[in-house]
Formats: C-alpha cells, structure tokens, sequence
C-alpha cells in the first residue's frame, strides 16, 4: 500500500498546534520530528532499544502526515494552508514549506535498521544479521537477531541485564521458561549457553515468527523452542499448556506494571530452588516495585511456621529478614 507523505517545515513552538490543527481537519497520521533533547526523566520513563544520538536543537521542526495516495485532493492541501496562515497570528511557524513524497508500509519496518549495529554484552557479540562481525569482536560467541517487528534487538539495559544473569545460571540441566519472550534473543542466548529445554509466551503473533527465525539463524531448529501465544497472567489456557513446577529458570524482560502481577503467577510454574530473573522496573517505578515486592513477601512469611518478620529494604535493594525459632523450655518438652 502506498502513501503520500506532507512534511511541514515549521518550529519546535508551533508542533503542537500545527499537530492539533491537521487533527482537526480529520488527518490522524501525524508523525513530528525534532531535535529537542530528552531530559533524563524523559528517558527513564521510555521503554526502547535505540535511541539515536541527536544534532544541537536549532528550534526547527517537521510535522508530516500521511494519505492514502487515492485519498489526496487539492481541498484538503488547500485547508491544510489555510490552517497554517491562521496559526501565524498565535505564534512563529516558521517556513511553513509542505514537501511531498510518497512511502510504502516495507518502508517504516525496515527504516530503524540503520541504528541497529553489532556491539557486545560481557563477552557475547550480538548482531543483526545483515551486519558482519567486526574484526575486534571476533573470536567470541556470536548471536545473530533480526527483531523484525517483535520486540527484542539486545541493545535495551534491562535486556543486558537478564543477558548477564543467564550466563551466571543457565547450565546444560536448565529448563527455561521465557514471558514476553517477543524476537527471542533470550531464548537463543540461553540455548547457546546449554539450557536443555526453553519454552517461551508472548501476547503478540508476531513472536512466533521473529523467535523461530532468530534460532534458525544462530544455527538451531526452529522447533526447539516454542512459543505459546497468550497472557500467562490470567488465561487459564496459557498457564495449563506452559505446565507448573517445570522451570529451573523463568526470565520477564517486561515493565513493571506487568511484572508485578507476573510475579505472583510464576511462583506455581517454577522448581523449587528455581530462579527468577526479571528486568524492566525503571527508576519512576522504583519505589511502587519495593512496595508491592515487601508486601508480596510479608504475605509470604506468614506461612513460615518459625516466626520471620520482614524488617525493610536495603538501599542497594537486599531484603532484610528476620528468623527466629523459639525452643519451649525442657520441662514443656517431657511432658
């Protein structure tokens, strides 16, 4: 399917209201790009692989908008020209030039390519696998990822953290269970790191097909890991079929809204003794996470028959805990 694509020459102060006013004229594709930089918190509160580094902010800014090709006419151009010169009496538009051209939907899968390069976690190279590896990376364990449309490239922090955590425990006995497992980069990594069996659930379709990919691309059949398609948190249906007590290690790349619940639901699925390694929680979510975490354990140990009292939460995020076991008096004991 093809597009025509308007981009608005126009001001970092007027894309707001240059956004609100093609709204209003019934335009619902509207795309702005600026080189505005993101303050900290911005970032913090954005769950994304890439984020490109951006030129100095000149206060330039583009609106675009898309139209199906058939449904362009010289009315809608004209309105949209019209709304731009009224804009003018609120604030500086800028330009206000209108360059044309046409796109296709291939096109906006494949443009974030560019920033996707290889680079290294510990000493696993991961790499898309258009690019080559780099004569100073070789010589290590490679793996090769294509996210296509599911989400997963490795380059996220929360995601090289799990990386780290299953090489410090995935062995040739591990059997892994991975939610929200989207291109499948965890999965690959732990099969090539031994695991012996990985079952992994996603909410999007789309991860079947990216996941059976990225294993036939490291070198594995695509039919050893399966993916079940569904929310394990409440259907039924997904938690029978992934099986309880099965996993040595269950691994959540998620935000933290998700794994909260999560957490509750993995207990019944993983051994005892298992591991579960999540990542995601970022710093807005920090103290919403400790609480629900303590209140999740203090429910926990009262089924302890020896009296524990959680005490609080260490600044470098250890759980301080209480335990002591009470001996009735000798004489108690005889009787």
């Amino acid at each position: 399917m093809k597009w025509k694509k308007f981009r608005i020459t126009t001001t970092t102060a007027a894309e707001d209201l240059v956004s609100g006013m093609l709204i209003e004229l019934g335009i619902d594709g509207v795309q702005v790009e600026d080189n505005v930089q993101l303050s900290d918190k911005d970032t913090k509160a954005m769950f994304i692989d890439i984020l490109p580094e951006l030129p100095p902010d000149e206060g330039i800014g583009y609106v675009s908008f898309y139209i199906d090709e058939d449904d362009v006419t010289d009315e809608l151009l004209g309105n949209v020209r019209n709304g731009l010169e009224e804009l003018k009496d609120f604030v500086d538009v800028g330009a206000c030039t209108i360059e044309e051209s046409e796109t296709e939907d291939k096109d906006w899968v494949n443009n974030w390519k560019e920033y996707f390069k290889p680079f290294m976690v510990k000493d696993i190279v991961i790499k898309p696998t258009w690019e080559t590896v780099p004569e100073d990376m070789q010589g290590r364990m490679v793996v090769n990822i294509d996210p296509g449309t599911a989400f997963g490239t490795g380059m996220h922090e929360t995601t090289q953290l799990v990386i780290k955590q299953l090489e410090k425990y995935v062995t040739s006995e591990t059997d892994l269970l991975d939610v929200g497992t989207g291109s499948g980069i965890l999965a690959v990594i732990a099969k090539m790191l031994g695991a012996r069996s990985i079952i992994g659930t996603d909410l999007d379709e789309n991860a079947i097909t990216a996941s059976a990919e990225n294993m036939e691309a490291n070198g594995f059949k695509p039919d050893i890991f399966r993916v079940i398609q569904g929310n394990i948190i409440d259907d039924k249906a997904v938690q029978d079929e992934v099986g309880y007590e099965k996993y040595d290690v269950v691994t959540a790349n998620i935000l933290a809204d998700v794994i909260m619940p999560l957490s509750k639901e993995i207990a019944q699925h993983i051994k005892h003794g298992g591991v579960f390694i999540t990542s995601g929680i970022i710093d807005m979510k920090e103290e919403e996470s400790r609480k629900t975490l303590l209140a999740a354990l203090r429910r926990a140990v009262t089924a302890d028959p020896v009296k524990t009292i959680l005490v609080d939460m260490t600044p470098l995020g250890l759980v301080e805990l209480t335990r002591k076991k009470i001996r009735r008096p000798l004489h108690e004991q005889v009787r």
